[in-house]
């Protein structure tokens, strides 16, 4: 096996695990209902397709938070560096919304 497929192996499987501390981490629920967000859901806030980054980004920090149990606040403060979309679609989950009240 060369060394790049050995890195390679490697990175897959650390990915795999953090995925699965974020599925089972303390935004799980979140998580799982930011992913379900329909595909008519997401177009209705995201005005262009570009704005597709901005909802990968925002599952990208969900999963960050619930795989290393960040408070709220801070995750608060990371949804709103992503800008006013990304705060938009955060809406759209019940407890992810409660951050913004």
């Amino acid at each position: 096996m060369s060394k790049k497929a050995d890195d390679f192996r490697k990175r897959v499987r650390r990915k795999a695990r953090e995925s699965r501390e974020a599925f089972e981490g303390k935004y799980k629920e979140e998580l799982d209902e930011l992913l379900g967000l329909s595909k008519k859901e997401i177009e209705k806030i995201l005005p262009e397709t570009s704005d597709m980054q901005i909802y990968e980004q925002l599952i990208t920090i969900v999963k960050e938070a619930s795989r290393i149990n960040l408070n709220q606040a801070e995750l608060k403060k990371n949804i709103e560096e992503l800008g006013k979309t990304a705060v938009e679609i955060a809406k759209k989950i019940p407890s992810l919304a409660k951050l913004f009240i």
